[in-house]
């Protein structure tokens, strides 16, 4: 039995910030009651500077990265350019759709960098899709995520910024969901570099938070 598959709990946050676009979340995957992993890996990168978060069923997140990875990889080989997040977000959106009768059990965010600027889009199971101009968060945790994100978030962020508030909201998150895990996983992308935060660095941010 591939236990993948009911690997499940999660926080994830998104920020788009004035130079890019942070993408976070914790670490935790639980199988019901039980902590299966301590350092599941919830941020996915699809292209060159996008990044996806998944919250749901492991086993379905990386069925659709395999997927979607290969989708970008086949535009930017026939149009020498890559794909927008919003047409990413529209191919995510069809394939979550296409599963109407068997749906892949998850919660999406896409965010990176473009030719447009930074965006997120936020997807569900079903493929219903959302453009989300200021910080969105998914999963168990996100009501108490919001608490912080819809407290503390202001126009024109930079993403040290962003990244400081998204850490905030997951440590709040994690303290109240027991679906939610201990580390915390930092994407930082701007129109230079997809950057995963090193983890002692998110260890030290996240002491000087409290």
């Amino acid at each position: 039995m591939d236990n993948d598959k009911h690997l499940k709990g999660t926080t994830t946050v998104g920020i788009v910030c004035s130079d890019g676009v942070v993408l976070a979340t914790e670490q935790r995957a639980t199988m019901g009651n039980f902590i299966a992993s301590k350092t599941a890996k919830k941020i996915y990168q699809i292209d060159d500077l996008v990044g996806m978060t998944t919250a749901g069923s492991v086993g379905d997140a990386q069925q659709i990265v395999r997927v979607i990875s290969v989708e970008s990889k086949l535009f930017k080989m026939r149009r020498q350019e890559s794909v927008t997040i919003k047409g990413i977000a529209t191919l995510l959106s069809n394939l979550l759709s296409g599963q109407r009768y068997y749906p892949l059990m998850v919660q999406l965010l896409i965010g990176g960098f473009d030719k447009n600027g930074p965006a997120v889009y936020s997807l569900d199971a079903l493929g219903g899709k959302i453009e989300e101009t200021k910080a969105v968060s998914t999963g168990s945790g996100s009501p108490m995520a919001y608490g912080v994100l819809e407290d503390r978030y202001k126009d024109d962020m930079t993403v040290d910024e962003g990244v400081d508030l998204a850490i905030r909201a997951l440590h709040n998150a994690m303290k109240r969901d027991s679906a939610s895990g201990e580390g915390i996983d930092v994407v930082v992308i701007t129109k230079d570099k997809y950057e995963r935060l090193d983890q002692e660095e998110v260890k030290e941010k996240r002491k000087a938070l409290y």
